[in-house]
């Protein structure tokens, strides 16, 4: 009987496949001038944000700048994430100061551990070792399972549940709170700062109103978005054009749920080194090689929203 050839395993794409050396010298290129005016606008948007509502306090204020604030707690995980890839500067020691005191204290996290986890997301995206893979097993869900969930994100309680199961991955048997408060005393020293300049300018109870509740609840809700925008119903294979998603994001979705470019989720798992403030020319790059046919996009957050609540209710 004659020998049958195996079927050759087709390699994933890669960032050399697509683009040409001189691209990628140039996309890859870090700007630690442009890194710390995208840091300075985010926190100068929050500032601003409170400010309008510290003077002209009402209920329309204060939901508008619980909408920005939560929106730009966003974009500082966004660039988090860029000094996890060491994106923010080209020398390690203020990529991780900036990443740790600007972007990650603030948000009760840590670099190291995120890290470590976000590593692991990329390399084994949408396989059974992806972290981050519970995050969308179960879609498409029910719509009403996807209401509710989005009605416990704006209530609290999601953040509430996420602040208990951190604090009990931190807990080490026989240790006491000494683990715990280990992992806690830089965000608390941070956030102490936060609340010291509310503080200081008459106004500190803009620290529980406009910093606390808008982590709590929008910026939850923005990340449940995100997570099902990026991944969810993606393909599970090893191809980078088709396991992440790509959303077109206008001027009111950038605003208020995609900040600085993180809808071009497709393009950074291809091409991690590049900074965010790159993914729209890395994007265009791919469209005018003739890649948009294969890439998983979407035309806006709303169509990935309708297809997550895709499944029928029962």
């Amino acid at each position: 009987m004659p020998l049958v050839a195996p079927t050759p395993i087709a390699e994933p794409l890669t960032a050399g496949d697509v683009l040409t050396l001189p691209e990628l010298r140039h996309l890859r290129r870090i700007s630690g001038v442009r890194s710390s005016w995208l840091l300075a606008h985010c926190w100068a948007t929050i500032a601003g944000a409170a400010a309008v509502y510290a003077a002209w306090p009402s209920a329309l204020t204060l939901v508008l700048a619980i909408a920005v604030i939560g929106s730009r707690q966003l974009g500082l995980l966004v660039l988090l994430h860029e000094g996890v890839h060491w994106r923010l500067y080209a020398r390690p020691a203020p990529n991780n100061r900036a990443a740790t005191w600007l972007c990650a204290w603030p948000l009760w996290a840590e670099l190291p551990e995120y890290r470590r986890r976000h590593h692991l997301h990329h390399r084994y995206t949408q396989r059974a070792d992806d972290p981050d893979r519970p995050l969308v097993a179960d879609l498409p869900v029910a719509r009403r399972q996807l209401w509710a969930d989005v009605a416990r994100d704006l209530a609290g309680v999601t953040a509430w549940r996420r602040a208990r199961a951190a604090l009990r991955a931190d807990a080490v048997p026989g240790a006491g709170v000494g683990a715990t408060w280990r992992r806690l005393r830089a965000p608390v020293a941070a956030n102490a700062v936060l609340l010291a300049i509310c503080g200081a300018s008459g106004h500190w109870e803009i620290y529980p109103l406009l910093w606390l509740l808008p982590l709590a609840t929008w910026h939850q809700l923005l990340t449940r978005i995100r997570n099902l925008a990026e991944h969810g119903l993606a393909s599970a294979s090893d191809d980078p054009l088709r396991n992440t998603r790509t959303v077109r994001a206008g001027p009111l979705a950038r605003a208020f749920l995609a900040p600085y470019w993180v809808n071009y989720h497709l393009e950074h798992h291809l091409l991690t080194f590049v900074p965010c403030w790159k993914l729209r020319r890395a994007h265009a790059l791919l469209r005018a090689k003739g890649y948009a046919p294969r890439m998983e996009l979407a035309g806006s957050y709303l169509d990935v929203i309708r297809r997550a609540a895709g499944r029928a209710s029962r």
